[in-house]
């Protein structure tokens, strides 16, 4: 059901050095960067065999806020996450819809839950 993950990372080089090398033996490698002017100049960088699944985005310090994406079947399905995460008391980091800076077909809604962490779901189908 997990589609991706990320970590905050303070120190955006180095890990991403770390990375690099730590993801070798297994196929792993970084993917992506996406353009930092989709990111408010954060760094961001997916690494996978095929797409990017694990992905470390910069911050000032690290803390106990993470990004977890949960796959869905259907754009449908995205739309009544977002719905059910919002009415549960979760705060909109991102409306459905699609995010053709990461991939065409693209199809996900970020909620910020109680705890802060950045929950999401995401289609991967065309429309």
């Amino acid at each position: 059901m997990i589609d991706h993950t990320g970590i905050p990372v303070a120190d955006f080089d180095r890990a991403r050095s770390f990375y690099d090398r730590a993801f070798a033996p297994l196929g792993g490698s970084l993917l992506m960067m996406v353009p930092v002017e989709h990111t408010g100049g954060v760094k961001v960088a997916g690494y996978g065999r095929e797409r990017p699944v694990f992905w470390l985005h910069e911050v000032s310090a690290t803390g106990p806020g993470r990004h977890y994406a949960f796959s869905a079947r259907s754009r449908a399905e995205v739309d009544a996450f977002y719905e059910a995460a919002m009415a549960a008391g979760g705060r909109d980091n991102g409306k459905p819809g699609l995010r053709p800076h990461y991939h065409p077909d693209y199809y996900g809604a970020f909620v910020i839950d109680p705890d802060g962490n950045n929950i999401e779901a995401v289609c991967h189908a065309p429309g």
